[in-house]
């Protein structure tokens, strides 16, 4: 599935500006460039010079974010036996769902329900899989828009970001599903509660972030875009780097590459 990158690199942009609160006149004094030039970037041109100070003057990584502007990176395919991604539209976008299985048991769990389950339920029926659980990593529209039709006989979310429909759950808490362990950690600032699961006992480790990154960019801080930066850093990017990351929008990555490639975060270059 050849998902193209959520962001572009002026998406990026409007991201940090709107983070940090700089108008785009602030800005501009900052940097010591026009208003004009500024929009005309995040509009799409291309200015290199402009593009860096921008990227200084906001914490981000310029290198990176000139790659974004060239479209010169997108991260390696991922296959890993007992997880399979969901691309469904919702409304003018697209939204990720996960399924995870233990190849030996059969035993399945799934990962928010993007704009419709029905291909996870073919999938679960194809595969003779038993779903044990639905986790969700947050409660916007596009992520839980379609839980009836999973019938998942445990539907757990944070106790940060409770939604009628689920059971609440300590952040930290850990489950079994065969051999597999699922744990929990609190990725907030895009949301309230916002959750990554990190799956253990696959061919390689599995993060499942929600919205709190994509490939080379995060959600937006709708909640705290100082906390969506700082529980990345702390909940993410401490993982090993072959950890597979699945988020909400936009194709599958790794730790490694967005250490290498996500602008949002220069200390790793």
């Amino acid at each position: 599935m050849n998902i193209p990158l959520e962001d572009l690199f002026n998406d990026v942009l409007n991201k940090a500006q709107r983070g940090l609160g700089y108008t785009t006149d602030a800005l501009a004094y900052k940097i010591g460039i026009t208003a004009a030039a500024i929009e005309a970037t995040k509009a799409g041109a291309t200015d290199a010079a402009n593009l860096l100070k921008l990227a200084a003057a906001l914490g981000l990584h310029g290198p990176a974010l000139a790659e974004m502007s060239d479209h010169a990176w997108h991260p390696e395919p991922v296959e890993v036996e007992g997880l399979a991604q969901f691309n469904t539209t919702f409304h003018d976008m697209t939204v990720n769902a996960y399924l995870v299985w233990d190849p030996a048991s059969k035993e399945a769990a799934a990962f928010d329900t993007g704009a419709t389950a029905q291909p996870m339920v073919d999938k679960i029926r194809e595969l003779g899989l038993t779903l044990r659980y639905l986790f969700l990593t947050h409660t916007h529209p596009d992520h839980v828009a379609d839980i009836a039709t999973l019938h998942a006989p445990s539907i757990l979310i944070s106790e940060l970001e409770p939604h009628p429909e689920a059971q609440s759950f300590t952040p930290g808490s850990q489950w079994q599903l065969g051999s597999l362990r699922i744990s929990s950690r609190t990725t907030c600032g895009h949301s309230k509660g916002g959750t990554t699961y990190v799956i253990e006992g696959l061919a390689s480790p599995v993060a499942i972030v929600g919205d709190a990154l994509f490939a080379s960019s995060m959600g937006g801080g709708q909640v705290s875009y100082a906390d969506a930066l700082a529980t990345n850093r702390s909940q993410i990017f401490t993982l090993a780097d072959d950890t597979v990351v699945c988020p909400g929008h936009g194709p599958m990555t790794s730790v490694g590459e967005e250490k290498q490639h996500n602008p949002f975060y220069p200390e790793f270059k």
